[in-house]
């Protein structure tokens, strides 16, 4: 079994493969892989690809970052504007698409390398192959309790919550903070859709959970503002206690 954890673009990265023979060099290229996005694609480096976009210094996008860019385009049309990664007055900022999408090339790294059975966990987003894992969804106001279990195959997780950096996804359709929802889970058969549908949900308030139940291969699992929780009915739940969260 191989196993690595590194702190990566801000946040604690885990590894876990299960596969025999998979050398160490395919967690070598997973976590170069995921320094180099976070060199080129952090807005708080200011030598990065997205901070000299920024201040109008990049004329040639690379074809990374020109995907990156769809990816937000294509999420702030489809909510209405409410998830938009330019908003005025606030530098451009595509973490949230960024994140997902580079743990999912890191985990297609792994596959091409023979990986069949792993799990990666970025932060608390998880993709994973090879199940089922168990999951857990940590309830939004006990840090030490979990609100959900959840059965992951072959797939991905995501969470957009308030109680880790607080009021810090903003509606883009009025600048304000997004609070009519405490957290909110997406599972999808990808990372970069499931984290970007969780934080552009989220954004919309409580009608972005009927958009991403909506969405082609995603469930959801939410606790609004009123603390009610609300979950679609192919979300995979399990009975047993996560072993990856």
């Amino acid at each position: 079994m191989l196993h690595r954890v590194e702190h990566v673009m801000g946040f604690p990265v885990s590894l876990r493969v299960d596969d025999e023979g998979i050398p160490e060099s395919a967690a070598d290229a997973v976590f170069a892989w995921l320094r180099e996005v976070d060199t080129r694609f952090s807005p708080f480096k200011p030598d990065s690809e997205v901070s000299r976009l920024d201040r109008g210094e990049l004329s040639d996008l690379s074809e990374d970052l020109a995907e990156v860019l769809d990816l937000c385009e294509h999420y702030r049309v489809a909510t209405g504007g409410a998830f938009d990664v330019r908003m005025p007055g606030r530098a451009l900022d595509p973490c949230a698409v960024v994140k997902g999408w580079s743990v999912q090339r890191a985990a297609e790294l792994l596959t091409a390398a023979g990986a069949r059975r792993f799990v990666l966990n970025a932060g608390g987003d998880v993709v994973a192959a090879g199940g089922p894992w168990r999951v857990g969804v940590r309830h939004p106001e006990h840090a030490d309790r979990l609100c959900a279990v959840l059965a992951l195959t072959d797939g991905a997780v995501a969470t957009s919550a308030r109680y880790e950096r607080g009021d810090h996804i903003i509606d883009g359709r009025t600048g304000r903070p997004a609070t009519g929802l405490l957290s909110l889970t997406v599972v999808a058969p990808t990372l970069t859709e499931a984290d970007s549908v969780a934080t552009a949900a989220f954004a919309m308030g409580t009608e972005g959970i009927d958009w991403a139940a909506s969405l082609p291969g995603c469930e959801v699992f939410a606790v609004d503002a009123e603390r009610r929780v609300l979950r679609t009915p192919g979300f995979p739940s399990a009975q047993e206690q996560p072993t990856a969260a």
